[in-house]
């Protein structure tokens, strides 16, 4: 089948296997791979499943494993939301729960307090490990059970259970994490005057007990893998600027959007998981580099891992890999380790050689600020081919996802000699602007020397939809509260602000991590802190996307009794790659245009939204079932993604995996060179950005109908920026969401945090 998602040549025996033995053939497939190990028989004759197996043929490095994973994820999804997503026509989104606030979980969707993945990546085990064993009855497929929550978050006065202070921080707290014998907890539990305990009581103990000593195993653990790939937390105690910077940008944000976690696993269902971890290892290199599962939740992941492309997934790598899509390998080591830079390390070693002045410590057993030892030379950080690592994306069947890097090496701005760090890393966002100077790092309130500085904040189109305390990254947010506490944390009521708190009664109930009225004000404290951040981010990404998008002025054609008619051009305002770039088959840029006449009534409109937020465009869930008209006159530069049909012809879709009858569809490397055709057969991107230079013309036409002799009308056209369009929302929401989320609650966050960024208005009276 020439399709982007073929049938394996084990299709054939496991059809066989479900005829004769009626068994669920995706249970079978997972069976059969698990039981073949890393290969798939290349023959598919014997009708039995289970005969002596012909030669075999080597599959994709960690398939078993993977589908291991994603089947035991599936046995998450409720059987309504998998007939939605079988039956693939039903995307309508879920209708909103009467208390869908994303910033008020009710009660029974509290998310469960952050453990440590368990070491094996096999999650059809029955582990009681298993990071993806959800509560049926909540709606969040990927958080844990609400009995591990009890455990971890409790812990009164214990002294083994980590403070409520310590949040999730890798850098405070007693570094004695180990837990008592299991003969000191039967000591304890046998003294007493009665000596004879109720059994319940002593089995009550116990658990508590054992809760301690597993929470104290998470938290050893974290210290741990701290050693090996340490948090950007540490790094900003000498690194305030850079990390202040890249604690709201897009990089930071890479791993926490429950956008793209939902994206990946939507994939690795529709392709028996044979996308593997393409997407997670350029959005989370650290976590894929401690080999983490690939649809754990964010809320059980390492500290250092959620941060996305944080500090050491660039200054721990010292090869040029080029174009890999994200596959690199990190250098392992503690804060005293090396790390590389543009510079080396002459500014370091000038600070090492004066311990009196800057208070550190070379070794890990001396007393003084730790630091790294060493800064190496990569002066690859500073030429485009680093960036080109991820942000040029081939599927391995040659599928060209984003091209960003290779936009850029055919534009002037590279045969100038401008880099992608110089519009994107200097003072001002998407353009070549020079950089700042001033002190690199600030060690023990004492400066570095000035030097050149980059900036860390990587604007771009996205923005975060989730809860403010956990994102942008805050070193204060992390030692208040655990990631599941500030989901408890009402911002939008005003939890911690005189206004509320001088009226709330005493009957009110706040969830146990939130009673005390300090906490609660300390937690406002931060998020104020963390709203200036988001309001900034806000600022630099309207900031780049203004400079890489322009809008002229409307120009009328015709204003008489035979119609109006108007256009107006959008051009690309950088000659260093195409707008959109990157993923650009999923960011909506589009014009809306109004036509109204004096009194203020709509005459014409185009680039409206139906009631979902999506416009009127062949994806809209509202057209597609007829409810609104398709809006012809629709100016979007958002690239579609087109799928070669089984029996000829091609249609778009929203994600580029074209439907499958088959039993295990998979994604396969393509039979013929891709540098021929550029694309594989079964698929393809038809791109509608613009390119470096270049410009797009919109034209508008009233029909005269509508429009009356002498009356004055005014016409306005916005150019709008949204991330996503809401019916990729539609489209992954059988996955589930992280941190507890619905499809509603995301689709209204993703429309409320779109931009406006140009304007235009002209009056016109009809002759």
């Amino acid at each position: 089948m020439d399709s982007l998602t073929g049938v394996s040549t084990v299709t054939g025996r496991l059809m066989v296997a479900t005829a004769e033995y009626h068994v669920w053939p995706r249970l079978i497939a997972a069976l059969a791979l698990l039981s073949w190990g890393a290969a798939v028989p290349a023959s598919a004759q014997s009708p039995d499943p289970f005969a002596s197996q012909p030669p075999l043929m080597a599959i994709h490095s960690g398939r078993a494993g993977t589908l291991a994973q994603l089947e035991r994820y599936l046995e998450e999804i409720d059987a309504g939301a998998r007939m939605r997503l079988a039956a693939n026509d039903d995307l309508l989104l879920d209708a909103p729960a009467e208390n869908d606030s994303l910033l008020d979980p009710a009660p029974s969707d509290d998310l469960p307090g952050a453990g440590q993945p368990a070491p094996s990546d096999d999650l059809l085990s029955g582990s009681s490990d298993d990071l993806l064993n959800a509560d049926d009855s909540g709606d969040d497929l990927l958080a844990p059970s609400d009995g591990s929550a009890d455990s971890l978050l409790g812990g009164g006065d214990d002294l083994l259970a980590p403070s409520d202070s310590s949040g999730d921080t890798l850098l405070g707290g007693d570094d004695d994490l180990l837990a008592p014998s299991d003969d000191a907890i039967d000591d304890l539990l046998l003294t007493g005057d009665d000596g004879g305990a109720n059994e319940t009581e002593e089995a009550k103990k116990k658990e508590e007990a054992a809760a301690r000593r597993q929470t104290a195993n998470a938290e050893h653990e974290k210290l741990f893998l701290e050693s090996k790939y340490p948090s950007a937390n540490t790094c900003a105690t000498c690194h305030p600027r850079q990390y202040e910077d890249w604690s709201a940008s897009q990089h930071a944000y890479a791993q926490l959007s429950p956008i793209y976690m939902a994206m990946q696993t939507t994939i690795n269902m529709k392709t028996s998981a044979t996308n593997g971890d393409f997407c997670i290892r350029c959005h989370n290199p650290v976590g894929m580099n401690l080999g983490e599962s690939l649809y754990v939740s964010n809320l059980k992941r390492t500290p250092t891992s959620r941060e996305g492309i944080t500090c050491v997934a660039c200054h721990r790598v010292n090869k040029n890999y080029g174009k890999i899509s994200g596959r690199f390998a990190l250098e392992e080591g503690d804060v005293f380790s090396p790390v590389y830079g543009p510079k080396g390390g002459q500014e370091l070693r000038r600070v090492l050689n004066s311990p009196e002045e800057y208070r550190v410590s070379q070794s890990r057993d001396d007393p003084g600020r730790s630091i790294h030892t060493e800064a190496k030379p990569f002066f690859a950080l500073t030429k485009p081919g680093f960036c080109g690592t991820c942000h040029d994306v081939t599927l391995f069947n040659g599928f060209r996802l984003e091209e960003a890097f290779a936009e850029y090496k055919q534009t002037p701005a590279a045969r100038r000699g401008e880099t992608c760090q110089d519009c994107h890393m200097g003072k001002v966002q998407g353009v070549a602007s020079g950089y700042d100077y001033g002190p690199a790092a600030i060690v023990g309130d004492v400066p570095t020397r000035n030097r050149k500085l980059a900036n860390h904040t990587f604007a771009g189109p996205d923005y975060s939809i989730i809860h403010p305390g956990i994102f942008p990254h805050n070193v204060e947010a992390a030692q208040l509260k655990t990631l599941e506490e500030w989901l408890q944390f009402n911002d939008r009521a005003g939890w911690g602000t005189d206004a509320f708190e001088d009226k709330v009664s005493d009957s009110y109930k706040f969830p146990k991590a939130w009673t005390s009225i300090d906490d609660r004000y300390d937690a406002r404290a931060i998020l104020k802190v963390q709203h200036e951040r988001l309001a900034k981010a806000r600022r630099l990404r309207e900031q780049v996307l203004r400079n890489g998008f322009k809008l002229g002025d409307i120009e009328v054609t015709r204003s008489d009794t035979r119609g109006l008619d108007f256009r107006i051009a959008v051009r690309n305002g950088t000659d260093g790659h195409g707008v959109p770039t990157g993923f650009d088959a999923e960011r909506l840029i589009f014009l809306q245009v109004t036509v109204k006449d004096s009194r203020g009534n709509t005459v014409y409109v185009s680039g409206d939204r139906d009631p979902n937020g999506d416009v009127r465009d062949a994806h809209s869930l509202y057209v597609h079932n007829g409810e609104l008209r398709l809006d012809k006159d629709l100016f979007s530069l958002q690239s579609k993604f087109v799928v070669r049909l089984l029996r000829g012809g091609e249609r778009e879709q929203v994600l580029a995996v074209n439907s499958s009858m088959d039993v295990l569809p998979l994604v396969r490397p393509e039979r013929r060179a891709t540098t021929l055709f550029g694309r594989p057969r079964g698929a393809r991107k038809h791109k509608q950005s613009i390119e470096p230079g270049g410009s797009r013309t919109a034209e508008y036409s009233v029909p005269a109908d509508v429009l009356k002799r002498g009356e004055r009308y005014t016409v306005t056209v916005k150019l709008i920026s949204q991330m996503v369009p809401v019916n990729l929302i539609a489209a992954i929401q059988g996955a589930g969401f992280d941190y507890g989320m619905s499809p509603a609650q995301i689709a209204r966050e993703v429309v409320r945090g779109a931009s406006t960024l140009w304007t235009r208005t002209t009056r016109v009276t009809i002759q």
